[in-house]
């Protein structure tokens, strides 16, 4: 098992951590602070896709103004594998 843990900036949430597999699998994505529900549900969405995957489907998504979000921030963090 691998463990990210990331401090995500330009969002509501503080800190963002991610646990993979050996083979890079999503197993768990946990923020602290933003949007509770929005979370889960990211969460939900991507337990189970191979990390690549979740980059390229999440990066480069804004939140209104910004110009980033918590899906952005998550393929972020996964990044840094």
């Amino acid at each position: 098992m691998k463990k990210i843990e990331f401090t995500p900036s330009g969002i509501c949430a503080r800190h963002i951590t991610v646990t993979l597999d050996d083979n890079d699998i999503v197993q768990s994505a946990e923020f602290v602070g933003g949007c509770d529900g929005n979370h889960k549900g990211l969460n939900a969405l991507i337990k189970g896709m191979k990390a690549s995957e979740a980059i390229q489907r999440l990066e480069g998504i804004r939140c209104g103004f910004r110009s980033t979000s918590c899906p952005d921030q998550l393929a972020q963090a996964l990044k840094t594998l």
